[in-house]
C-alpha cells in the first residue's frame, strides 16, 4: 500500500494518457459519415467555421472532413461566400475583425479591423460588392474612458477592400441608423438593395436612391401586407431574383396565411401565391429551383416538409427527431439534406423520403452557417 500511495501520480497520468488517445482516436475515425449505398449527396464543397479558430472543409462525395482552414482572431462567424464563389466573408467573435478567405487555395488573404487604443469599432453588417473591391459596413464605435464607455452613432460606410480605408460615409436609407441592415448589391453591382418595410434602390456611386418599393402596401384587397425575410444564401437563386416564404393577415377572416414569393428586383415585381395557414418554417431552395424544403421547429416537435415550386403546391411531410437550433441546407444535387448549427454534428437526411441517413460528427464545435458550394462546371 505504501508503494502505492507514494507514486499516486504515475497511475494518473498513465489513465489521462490512455483517455487521451482513446479521445483521439474517436475523433479522427468521427470526421467522416457513410451515406447508403445509391445515396449521393452530390460533388460539391460544404465549408463551416469551428472551434478554434478554423474553417471545415467537408467533401460531398465521401461526406468526410478533408481539410481545414486555419483563421487569425477566433472562430469565424457571420461567414458568407461572394458573389463568384471564389471568397468568404466572415467576422471573429469580438465583430472587430473582417477576414477574407480564398476558396480556391483555402488561405487567408486578408484581414482588418478599425479599432484602435481606446476605441472599439465594431463590424455589425457587412456586404460585399460583386467585384470583391468594396463592402458596405455597418460600424458600431465605443469609446472606453477612465470612468464610463461613450457610445457613437451607428455608421454605414463603403471600404475599399484592398487599402482598408472608408471611402465615404452614407446615409442612411430609411434616415434612421440601425445596427441590422440587410443589403443586396444587382448582379452588375450598379445598383444597392435596401431591405425593410419598403425596398430601396440605392445607385453605388453615391449611393442616392433611385427608386422605392413599397412592401406596406396591400397586395390585394382584404389582406394585409406581406412580411417578408431575406437571406444572405443565395447559391441556388438565379442573379437577381429572391424567393423565400412569407406571411400575411387575411382581415376577412382574421387569420394569418403563409405562402412562397419570387422576387424580381431588376423588374421590381413580385409572383406570388398562398399555400395555407401560416406556419413558423424555416425555407431551403434546392438546385434548379424547381423544389424547396422546409423545416418546422415547434414545442410540438419537428417536421419537414416540400414545396413544389412548379405546381405551387406541398408536398411530403414528415415528423422526424429533431433537436433545438437546427439549420437547414439542401446538397448540391438535391438528394440530401443537411441539418447543423450549434454543437460538433451534422444530420443527414434523404430529401425524397425524408429518412435518416448519418451523422457527421466534427472534432470541434461549429461557430457559422454552413455553406454549400457546387464544383465548378467543366470547361
Amino acid at each position: 500500500m505504501r508503494g502505492t500511495r507514494g507514486r499516486p501520480g504515475i497511475a494518473w497520468v498513465t489513465v489521462a494518457l490512455w483517455a487521451l488517445l482513446v479521445l483521439a482516436g474517436q475523433s479522427a475515425a468521427a470526421q467522416e459519415a457513410s451515406l447508403p449505398p445509391g445515396v449521393s449527396a452530390g460533388d460539391g464543397t460544404l465549408y463551416l467555421g469551428g472551434f478554434p479558430s478554423r474553417i471545415f472543409v467537408i467533401d460531398e462525395a465521401t461526406t468526410s472532413v478533408v481539410d481545414e482552414i486555419t483563421v487569425p482572431h477566433g472562430s469565424p462567424r457571420a461567414m458568407v461566400v461572394s458573389e463568384d464563389r471564389e471568397r468568404f466573408y466572415f467576422l471573429d467573435p469580438t465583430m472587430e475583425y473582417l477576414t477574407t478567405v480564398d476558396v480556391a487555395s483555402r488561405e487567408v488573404t486578408d484581414s482588418f479591423n478599425f479599432s484602435a487604443g481606446n476605441r472599439a469599432v465594431r463590424i455589425r453588417g457587412f456586404r460585399a460588392a460583386p467585384d470583391g473591391r468594396t463592402a458596405i459596413l455597418t460600424l458600431d464605435t465605443a469609446v472606453k474612458l477612465i470612468d464610463r464607455f461613450e457610445i457613437e452613432p451607428y455608421r454605414l460606410v463603403e471600404v475599399d477592400l484592398e487599402t482598408h480605408e472608408i471611402l465615404q460615409d452614407l446615409p442612411w436609407p430609411t434616415g434612421e441608423s440601425t445596427p441590422r441592415s440587410s443589403f443586396l448589391y444587382s448582379p452588375d453591382g450598379e445598383y444597392l438593395y435596401h431591405f425593410g418595410r419598403d425596398v430601396i434602390v440605392l445607385e453605388t456611386e453615391e449611393f442616392t436612391e433611385v427608386d422605392r418599393w413599397s412592401l406596406r402596401e396591400p397586395i390585394q384587397p382584404g389582406v394585409g401586407p406581406i412580411r417578408f425575410g431575406f437571406s444572405t444564401d443565395l447559391i441556388y437563386e438565379e442573379p437577381g431574383f429572391f424567393t423565400n416564404l412569407f406571411t400575411l393577415h387575411d382581415e376577412a377572416q382574421d387569420r394569418d396565411l403563409m405562402g412562397i414569393a419570387r422576387i424580381d428586383l431588376p423588374n421590381r415585381e413580385v409572383d406570388f401565391y398562398t399555400l395555407g395557414p401560416s406556419r413558423g418554417i424555416q425555407f431551403a431552395l434546392a438546385p434548379g429551383r424547381r423544389t424547396a424544403y422546409g423545416l418546422q421547429s415547434s414545442i410540438e416537435g419537428y417536421e419537414f416538409w416540400t414545396f413544389d415550386l412548379e405546381q405551387r403546391s406541398i408536398g411530403n411531410r414528415r415528423q422526424v427527431a429533431g433537436r433545438p437550433r437546427m439549420a437547414l441546407d439542401v446538397s448540391t444535387n438535391g438528394e440530401v439534406l443537411y441539418i447543423s448549427s450549434a454543437g460538433n454534428t451534422i444530420d443527414f437526411y434523404e430529401a425524397a423520403s425524408f429518412d435518416y441517413l448519418d451523422t457527421l460528427a466534427l472534432d470541434g464545435d461549429m461557430t457559422s452557417g454552413l455553406i454549400v458550394i457546387p464544383s465548378p462546371p467543366a470547361p
